[in-house]
């Protein structure tokens, strides 16, 4: 379908679309964390027992990714989308309304079961409307919209929380989702072009089964691929600051100001990367290098020989080298994805990155803890490299050839 150039304007209008839904999936996922104090001291819960909505958000996300690929191909991904957004204000009103912790996690449950919808969606979409030549930009932009939907939710959610409280801010959540939904719903017809079901002249040749895919080895390479990499971004977005505080002695606001420097140079890094792939075609060797110098400054962190000025810095330059990875990372998936699988297969690749932001936390306590700041970048800087192994291995000839016969 996209083998021949479409219009730019045609393009650019479906890579916007699909961005503004990516980003306010990644505005749901910090929408109750910097609420945490207000709803701390309302219903007198520990920090455990928060974090816990948080787990239940990325695993029921994570489980429900890998089914909700099998909806896209089968229902259509324009309708899933729009689901989807319509389950986030859901969501957010239920979570506004809670009044006991049962209550908390259960609309937590409701949440990550919207989230978990976008990624198989938003590629369904993106692969089958976006020219080729333009999709190493498209997945950048997918990218980005992330990047930026995570710093809006506090910047948003906060100052209304102060000012009308917690359950206010929440309201103000569901209100985006729903002005969201209305911009989807309105601008539906730029996906008309994607049918609802995946014709049979899209499937692959000789396809014997709905979940034949999954017998490739090549899938769960990437699946590993995501989880590695989700652990190291669970770090940071997690417990870097209070690493940092602790390696350093670094004050809040400096150690907040690395982590923010992390997801911004993290967005830039994205758009770079969208013409770096653009360039080359070598995706394996864009993600490697990229990660190994993301890896070195995280060891470089660790190791304290520089000072702890150049904290901000460093961190930019860490978020820098996993963005550029950002745009070559989902075309090597899509490189191996089976016609017609768009949905099931990063449904299932991308429940990684869910399973991954969920099993973070409780790892990186653990270190933060047993007062090992340091441990944190070490062993961000060792997913990082673990994840090139499992690139090169998706790259590798015969696992490509697997995919071809399936």
């Amino acid at each position: 379908m996209n083998a021949v150039a479409a219009p730019l304007k045609q393009d650019a209008r479906v890579i916007a679309l699909v961005a503004l839904a990516h980003g306010s999936s990644h505005f749901f996922h910090l929408t109750l964390a910097p609420l945490f104090p207000w709803i701390k001291e309302e219903f007198g819960l520990s920090f455990a027992e928060l974090g816990l909505c948080m787990t239940v958000f990325f695993a029921v996300s994570g489980v429900g990714q890998a089914l909700a690929g099998l909806v896209v191909d089968r229902a259509g991904a324009q309708r899933v989308l729009l689901s989807g957004m319509a389950l986030f204000a859901l969501a957010a009103l239920g979570l506004a309304a809670s009044q006991n912790y049962f209550m908390l996690l259960l609309f937590s449950a409701l949440a990550g079961l919207a989230n978990s919808i976008f990624h198989p969606a938003d590629f369904a979409l993106l692969n089958a409307r976006v020219s080729v030549l333009r999709l190493g930009h498209a997945f950048s932009a997918h990218g980005i919209s992330g990047n930026l939907g995570w710093a809006a939710a506090p910047a948003l959610l906060v100052p209304v929380a102060v000012s009308a409280g917690w359950r206010a801010a929440l309201v103000a959540a569901a209100v985006v989702a729903m002005v969201v939904l209305a911009i989807l719903f309105a601008m539906r017809k730029s996906f008309d072009a994607v049918s609802a079901v995946i014709p049979a002249s899209a499937r692959h040749t000789g396809a014997p089964g709905t979940f034949t895919f999954m017998k490739l080895p090549v899938i769960w390479l990437c699946f590993a691929f995501f989880l590695l990499t989700a652990m190291s971004l669970g770090a940071m977005q997690s417990f870097a600051s209070v690493s940092i505080r602790e390696l350093y002695a670094a004050p809040l606001a400096l150690a907040t100001s690395a982590v923010s420097s992390y997801m911004v140079a993290g967005a830039v890094g994205m758009f770079i990367g969208g013409f770096v792939v653009a360039r080359c075609k070598r995706f394996d060797a864009i993600i490697a290098v990229a990660l190994a110098a993301s890896a070195a400054v995280a060891l470089l962190i660790a190791s304290r020989v520089l000072p702890g000025s150049l904290i901000v810095l460093l961190t930019a330059l860490l978020g820098l080298g996993a963005g550029i990875a950002g745009p070559s990372r989902d075309l090597l998936v899509r490189s191996v994805t089976p016609k017609g699988a768009a949905g099931r297969v990063y449904g299932v690749v991308y429940s990684g990155l869910d399973v991954g932001l969920a099993s973070a936390p409780l790892l990186f306590g653990a270190l933060i803890d047993r007062h090992y700041p340091a441990a944190v970048f070490v062993a961000m800087a060792g997913f990082l490299l673990l994840a090139i192994v499992t690139a090169a291995g998706v790259s590798g000839g015969s696992m490509k050839q697997d995919a071809g016969r399936i």
